[in-house]
């Protein structure tokens, strides 16, 4: 008798299933909460990235494979601004996809407001939010 396998996801059904879990949030509202100070804007872009498209002003730089280190409270190598489990995070990738894993993983670390910015960084572009060099 052979045990029966699951049909593996794929990546959108993955990334479908893992935002269901939670709510994203749009530019406008990231960057009023980030001003208000509700909330912590965290760019996981690479440098490259970064280099070319710029910056946004009072982001977290924190490269994608450091990003649970730096802001697990707990955790022995955390930033600064990794001050408890009930902070708002809100993680930036390019486009809005590598954050939203990346936000899943903060949930597992029990930061349970972390969430991405829909669209990533290209959306805040768009938006007319400010961007540096």
């Amino acid at each position: 008798m052979s045990a029966v396998r699951e049909q593996p996801l794929g990546i959108d059904e993955l990334l479908e299933r893992v935002r269901e879990t939670y709510e994203r949030i749009e530019a406008r509202a990231a960057y009023d909460a980030a001003l208000a100070g509700e909330a912590i804007l965290v760019d996981i872009r690479y440098a490259a990235l970064r280099d070319r498209d710029g910056l946004v002003p009072g982001a977290l730089v924190v490269e994608r494979n450091e990003l649970e280190w730096r802001l697990d409270p707990q955790g022995s190598h955390r930033a600064p601004e990794a001050t408890g489990h009930d902070l708002r995070v809100v993680v930036i990738c390019n486009e809005g996809y590598a954050s939203t894993l990346a936000a899943a993983s903060l949930h597992q670390l029990g930061l349970h407001r972390a969430t991405d910015l829909v669209g990533g960084f290209q959306a805040w572009k768009a938006a007319g939010l400010p961007v540096t060099s």
